[in-house]
């Protein structure tokens, strides 16, 4: 497990104003929490939170408020704009190097699913998985080869097995699985009875009548 170092500063918490001008700012609101400290509000440089939202790893912060001493955390919320999809706000968690915590790991796939070459395609139905764990266990990621994969196999919650780790939720919960796709399947048109004439549709005209209609 890496570990990053973060330098914060804590912030008022104040007006939305002033919570949208330090966005405007390049910085990025959160709150820092732990079981034994009140919530701390800070806030964070966005190009150095940028590398711990986008990533496939997870990281231990070592995190510095106003050049104070270091408080372990991990990211444990994160809060993007719908529309523009930049990060809004975040949650750092405190840890103890003695106590079990439990956070969300990225699932990696690796390999190529043999099912494929028999034509079935990939469905990764779980991205991330929820993991319990002392901090110094933590995964960076789960790796999963899918290389044995054949069509109409999957691999569950269940088949994870990480040394320390312990996986929180249900077992039969589906990760990847092999599947053939759906056939389109096309409408066929009305067959033709041999020998029948096309009919066309009576047509109505409008306008005035003729005097061989009024007869």
């Amino acid at each position: 497990m890496s570990e990053l170092t973060v330098q914060a500063s804590k912030r008022a918490l104040t007006t939305k104003g002033a919570v949208n001008q330090l966005r405007r700012d390049g910085n990025i609101p959160g709150i820092y929490y732990t079981k034994s400290v009140e919530p701390i509000p800070i806030y964070i440089a966005e190009r150095v939170l940028k590398p711990l939202v986008y990533t496939a790893e997870t990281h231990i912060i070592n995190l510095k408020i106003d050049d104070n001493e270091e408080r372990k955390s991990i990211v444990k919320n994160i809060q993007f704009d719908p529309v523009t999809d930049r990060v809004v706000h975040f949650d750092l968690l405190g840890i103890s190097a003695d106590e079990e915590i439990e956070l969300e790991a990225q699932v990696l796939l690796t390999g190529q699913a043999k099912g494929v070459r028999e034509g079935g395609i990939i469905q990764h139905t779980l991205h991330k998985v929820m993991v319990s764990c002392l901090p110094g266990d933590i995964p960076e990621h789960i790796t999963i080869d899918i290389s044995d994969l054949a069509v109409g196999n999957s691999v569950h919650i269940r088949d994870l097995k990480i040394d320390k780790v312990k996986f929180v939720q249900n077992p039969d919960q589906i990760i990847v699985s092999v599947v053939m796709p759906r056939a389109v399947v096309e409408p066929t048109p009305a067959a033709e009875v041999p020998g029948e004439e096309k009919t066309e549709p009576e047509v109505i005209a409008k306008g005035k009548v003729t005097d061989e209609e009024e007869e």
